[in-house]
């Protein structure tokens, strides 16, 4: 395999090999730290703009299967690892890794010391950084330069649906219908809730409070996605208009945004919360459970409105992850209910959002 570096902002050179295409590509390097689901991870829309570092020593070692992918296409700019496995062991596999990533025309690299890596970006925070095949590490690092700040690209835009759709799985016996707005949906999101009988129309982020109320939907789900939530304030402005209108769940970059649209503020994180073991406690109930996350930005619930409430914090640094509200209808979450990859432990707040409905609707199906 032909050498490949990573190299980032502040100078620091990583040399591995190239397991992808050639070329160079940038972002923000980030890192998960989850066991399994690399395939997942790559078509996940909120890792768009970013470099996708994983921290489990060997990855690909189940091989690639196109029926667990998130979207239909690869959302990183490149993926960095410690080792790709060389084989494809499950039955299921169509290809390894890296014939998958040069089949998708992805530039990656493996041979890195994953570990350094990983404790430079908790050290001193996530940061541009480039990986290239075709450069040395000083021209890569002038050329780092040049390109734009993670925070300054409103990201959603580039993974929208740019038009209306009906998800294509829908539920054999409808009860209720679904307007969701796309800023990075996932399929699971879309399939966990047509397992509980919902019809799911999907529209992009940029959709009007009033073309999405024309559906006279059941609820409204807000997705996850990628980017800096205060660059979304025409989204909150809209979400404002709905709040209290009907059932509103909102997931990760969505709870963010019902967050701003409910006055609060948000912020940027030192290095994220990526990967499937992140405790949460629910300070309604005092449970806690294991949730997959992938966030870079956070709630500050100081501003909130009088009629809304943190309910979920997390357990390793007490960030923001639910929101409430005493007499509507809303739930949000930071992390990721359909996990894709990551536990399962939290599917039932799909069950909450659609138990809202039945009761908006006298319990009636």
């Amino acid at each position: 395999m032909n050498k490949a570096y990573i190299v980032l902002e502040d100078g620091t050179v990583f040399r591995g090999r190239s397991i992808g295409a050639t070329g160079q590509t940038d972002g923000e390097v980030v890192f998960n730290t989850s066991m399994t689901g690399y395939q997942e991870m790559l078509t996940d829309p909120s890792y768009a703009g970013q470099l996708l570092t994983l921290t489990y020593p060997m990855i690909g070692n189940y091989g690639m299967d196109e029926r667990v992918e998130e979207s239909a296409r690869i959302q990183p700019t490149g993926l960095i690892v410690r080792e790709a496995a060389p084989y494809a062991s499950h039955p299921r596999a169509k290809m390894t890794l890296a014939e998958f990533l040069e089949a998708k025309g992805v530039v990656a690299i493996d041979g890195v010391d994953t570990r350094a890596l990983t404790r430079r970006i908790r050290t001193h925070g996530v940061m541009l950084g480039t990986i290239t095949t075709n450069e040395e590490p000083e021209a890569a690092h002038g050329r780092l330069k040049n390109v734009p700040r993670y925070d300054d690209v409103n990201w959603v835009q580039t993974v929208t649906t740019p038009s209306r759709y009906d998800w294509e799985q829908p539920p054999a016996e409808p009860r209720y219908r679904i307007a969701l707005l796309d800023t990075g949906v996932k399929r699971n999101i879309m399939r966990s809730l047509a397992l509980r009988g919902c019809e799911v129309v999907v529209f992009p982020a940029s959709t009007s409070a009033d073309a999405l109320l024309e559906l006279n939907p059941d609820g409204v789900v807000l997705s996850p996605g990628p980017g800096d939530p205060v660059l979304l304030d025409a989204m909150v402005a809209e979400t404002q208009k709905l709040i209290g209108r009907l059932p509103m769940l909102g997931i990760c970059l969505g709870h963010q945004v019902a967050a701003r649209a409910l006055g609060a503020g948000t912020f940027k994180l030192p290095f994220g919360h990526r990967g499937g073991n992140h405790p949460v406690k629910n300070l309604d109930t005092g449970q806690v459970t294991i949730t997959a996350q992938n966030h870079g930005y956070a709630v500050d619930g100081d501003h909130l409105s009088s009629g809304a409430y943190v309910n979920r914090v997390s357990v390793n640094d007490q960030t923001v992850e639910g929101i409430a509200m005493k007499t509507e209808p809303l739930l949000t979450i930071q992390y990721h209910s359909e996990a894709s990859p990551g536990p399962l432990d939290n599917t039932g707040i799909f069950d909450q959002f659609v138990e809202m409905i039945s009761t908006m609707r006298g319990g009636q199906a």
